[in-house]
């Protein structure tokens, strides 16, 4: 009894001293981005900028990897799939997510099931936009145009189903208004439209409108995010501008496939907080008029849930009928 009770130590002991797969030794090669989006857009810019100031403290390389298609799903769904070992990684919008959640039911994967958040980044601006030639001088001229004619404004957005077409529906249903979607291939294909005022307005990420801002060939009446944009700090929110409950934001985060190491989604989490605190990187996305605010992995799943909510209401509302196979 006592010889087996021995070895059995000895062999615990033996265990013990053997090297175990230590924290330190993540990452041991190249980590990578995947971006369900083309190169150029918000999302890639992100990946791109906290991948090139993480890639140095995580002393890997970090590879940004492109692959849109199919809503985001292609891109999304290789993740989901990827072997739940941190390098693999998914840098993609929450509310884009959370629609992609009912407006493609079919979709091979689930963000909630088969994804561990990791950290919130950034947030980009949905602004409202008329045309210079608009006679509305603010979001409530607007607002009472449209209440008498209803149904003759119209509103663009950069295709139908995505977060801003929704923001649209978003004002209308707050607004309490009829106006008229025309949806576009990409915000490129509403400018000129827009530009000459054969689109009455357009609630869109902000940048692509910031030189005809200052050109005057638009005009920018409020910012659909929570609070004011540091960028243009005299813009209102919609809620200031007299329309609550219009709340949307092209937001970016990172995450991991489910099942990856907690002390792995730990340290990521870690450094991209610490990543989103330098000031050249913090500059550069506000370029873009993209603001930082980033998030724990508990923060961003219980975002995640919120924004499922918020946009299946206004789906609801919106009698928008989901992608069929």
């Amino acid at each position: 009894m006592h010889r087996l009770l021995g070895a059995a130590l000895l062999l615990f002991a033996s265990a013990i001293a053997q090297p175990q797969p230590a924290f330190s030794s993540y990452p041991s090669r190249p980590i990578r981005f995947v971006v369900p989006f083309p190169p150029g857009g918000g999302v890639d810019i992100v990946a791109r900028a906290v991948g090139e100031k993480l890639s140095p403290r995580l002393g890997q390389p970090i590879v940004i990897e492109n692959k849109p298609g199919a809503g985001t799903t292609i891109g999304t769904d290789a993740v989901a799939k990827s072997a739940p070992d941190g390098y693999t990684l998914l840098v993609s919008g929450i509310a884009s997510q959370a629609i992609v959640h009912h407006m493609i039911p079919r979709r091979p994967f689930d963000m909630r099931r088969d994804f561990a958040p990791v950290a919130r980044i950034a947030d980009g601006t949905i602004a409202f936009v008329v045309p210079a030639s608009s006679p509305a001088k603010s979001v409530q001229d607007l607002v009472a145009l449209a209440k008498a004619n209803p149904g003759k404004l119209t509103f663009a957005s950069s295709g139908t189903g995505g977060i801003i077409h929704l923001t649209g529906e978003m004002f209308k249903q707050a607004a309490g208004i009829d106006i008229t979607h025309v949806p576009y291939k990409g915000t490129t294909q509403i400018l000129p439209d827009l530009l000459d005022g054969r689109i009455d307005l357009a609630l869109d990420s902000l940048p692509a409108y910031l030189p005809h801002m200052k050109s005057g060939r638009v005009r920018v009446f409020a910012v659909a995010s929570r609070n004011r944009s540091a960028l243009l700090p005299g813009l209102p929110t919609m809620a200031e501008a007299g329309v609550p409950g219009v709340v949307a934001a092209t937001d970016y985060a990172l995450y991991a496939p489910a099942g990856t190491r907690k002390d792995i989604i730990r340290r990521l989490y870690r450094e991209t907080a610490a990543v989103l605190e330098i000031a050249d990187l913090r500059d550069k996305l506000a370029t873009q008029s993209i603001e930082v605010r980033g998030g724990t992995p508990e923060a961003l799943q219980a975002e995640l849930e919120e924004e499922i909510a918020k946009w299946g209401r206004v789906i609801e509302a919106a009698h928008i009928k989901p992608e069929q196979p």
